[in-house]
């Protein structure tokens, strides 16, 4: 009797029970729906994210720019190298003999040019006497005919004028002689007539042959794709090992079309990498976006007009710079995966590049010297060969 009663009163509770805990419930996920949506509208929206993304460098080929026979080989896989620092070395022998070739043609070129400039002077001498030698002849022909009658023979005056002819056909004769010492020294000197600079056009190649028989690194970075071997017979532009730069890494990530509406040059973007995980984070911006999805640059594009296509979402790769200090704490790899977060808040820069670039992407100076040296050699020979006639 007394179950029976508590039964009786106690059922009328339960669904009133119930009823609240629904109505908390429901009232829990419109709040948690809620807070959800403000989130969203404030924050998530404004960020993409993608696990598509990898590091990127530049691969720097090592090419030889004359044939050769290699000697040596001074670095390997895994070798840290400096800038300018010699990587591999060819025969040579044959360059050698070449610039002393050239260097002596340069010495004798020099000498005829010294030759041809005293030739000039010499006619010039010359022309001058001619000009005295008629001008005696025409005097004594002229006094031996104002002499006149029998005081003069005719023999004499014969003679006379016979030697006027003569002294303007030598006259003539030194001018056509210092019209071809003019033309091969006019508007010019001994050190810079055409058949020196010639000559000396020859010893800058032969001498940069030479110092390309050693081959040096553009970059300073790490050796990768060594495939170069003693004794081999290389040619020019064939590739021998790679110089990877891991200073100067970048990543692409590639973000699904829909994700690129906000996008904007130099957005910051938050960085983690799998070698790493969650401990390390990278900090960089938005460089640039590409010029069109990888497909479309692709080996073999997708041919879209085909009866049996099916839409696929497009990626476009984005660049992305690194923070050189974290790069050095925490040193990457080219290909590594990265995992890139975009905060799209500031939406006040481009989304393409509106300018061109300023500074080279990349440059060297590890080449220069070879051509510095070369010049020197040359003004040396010249002076060496030159003489006092510097005129």
């Amino acid at each position: 009797m007394t179950d029976a009663a508590s039964a009786v009163s106690s059922s009328p509770a339960a669904p009133g029970r119930r009823k609240t805990l629904l109505l908390r419930i429901v009232a829990g996920l419109a709040l948690a729906g809620a807070a959800y949506g403000a989130w969203w509208g404030l924050v998530a929206r404004h960020y993409q994210h993608t696990d598509n993304a990898y590091v990127g460098g530049n691969l720097v080929q090592i090419t030889p720019q004359t044939s050769g026979t290699v000697l040596s080989i001074l670095a390997d896989d895994t070798d840290f190298v400096a800038a300018g620092q010699p990587l591999v070395k060819l025969d040579p022998a044959d360059a050698e003999v070449a610039l002393a070739q050239a260097e002596a043609d340069l010495a004798q070129q020099v000498r005829q040019s010294r030759a041809l400039f005293a030739n000039r002077a010499a006619s010039a001498a010359l022309l001058a006497q001619r000009q005295s030698e008629l001008s005696r002849a025409e005097d004594d022909l002229k006094r031996r005919q104002a002499a006149g009658g029998e005081a003069v023979a005719g023999e004499e005056l014969a003679h006379a004028s016979a030697a006027v002819a003569n002294a303007r056909a030598a006259l003539s004769a030194a001018k056509e002689q210092l019209a071809a010492s003019e033309a091969q020294t006019e508007n010019t000197r001994p050190d810079s007539h055409p058949a020196v600079a010639r000559a000396a056009a020859r010893v800058r190649e032969a001498y940069l042959a030479l110092s390309r028989a050693t081959l040096p690194a553009p970059v300073a970075g790490y050796v990768a794709k060594r495939g170069v071997q003693v004794g081999q017979r290389v040619q020019p532009g064939a590739p021998l090992m790679a110089i990877v730069p891991l200073n100067s890494l970048w990543v692409d990530a590639n973000f699904k079309e829909s994700q690129l509406a906000g996008m904007r040059i130099g957005q910051p973007v938050t960085l983690h990498a799998d070698i790493y995980g969650g401990s390390v984070t990278y900090h960089g911006k938005v460089a640039g976006l590409g010029a069109g999805t990888g497909g479309v640059f692709s080996l073999l594009p997708a041919q879209n007009a085909t009866g049996n296509w099916i839409k696929v979402v497009q990626r476009v790769p984005v660049r992305i710079t690194l923070d050189p200090k974290e790069l050095s704490e925490h040193p990457l790899r080219v290909g590594l995966s990265m995992l890139a977060e975009v905060d799209q808040h500031d939406q006040s820069g481009p989304a393409l590049a509106t300018a061109p670039r300023q500074a080279p992407a990349q440059s060297t100076t590890a080449f220069a010297g070879a051509d510095q040296a070369a010049q020197a050699r040359i003004a040396r020979i010249i002076a060496d060969n030159l003489g006092k006639d510097r005129s």
